[in-house]
């Protein structure tokens, strides 16, 4: 495990951009075949207009890409919080990578199988890591 409380975070940044380009080989292809030409769609439009258009499936890898860029923010504030305030142990970093690895498995079980029960699991799982960290923040920034 490498010494820097960072390298978990660069390693989500990596995998959010990861999931990006998942869900762009799933909904392209996903848009073709439902007959939808971008390039005649009306100024304004979203992502999340596609919803009823397109299968749940080539929907899940972007609802994921979503989720990666919500409460993993947090995940990236407390580890710099964590890194500047002589925070990093092992505690820490194990946290930290644990955080990262069942987000990475909670994206591919969320792109794939998705499946609500599992998928909460992994997301609480990971949520007690972040609180775990969090206040572990609380503790080194007001030490």
């Amino acid at each position: 495990m490498p010494d820097s409380l960072l390298a978990p975070g660069a390693v989500l940044a990596l995998w959010t951009l990861i999931m990006f380009g998942w869900l762009a080989a799933a909904r392209f292809p996903a848009l073709k075949k439902s007959g939808i030409d971008l390039t005649k769609s009306p100024p304004g439009g979203r992502g999340s207009d596609l919803e009823t258009i397109l299968p749940p499936v080539a929907n899940w890898k972007s609802h994921n890409y979503t989720h990666l860029l919500e409460q993993p923010t947090l995940f990236y504030a407390v580890i710099v919080f964590l890194h500047l305030s002589g925070g990093t142990t092992d505690l820490t970093r194990a946290l930290a990578w644990a955080y990262v690895v069942i987000r990475v498995v909670h994206s591919i079980w969320q792109s794939t199988v998705n499946r609500i029960p599992v998928r909460f699991a992994l997301f609480l799982t990971s949520t007690l890591c972040l609180l775990a960290l969090t206040l572990l923040a609380v503790i080194a920034t007001l030490g």
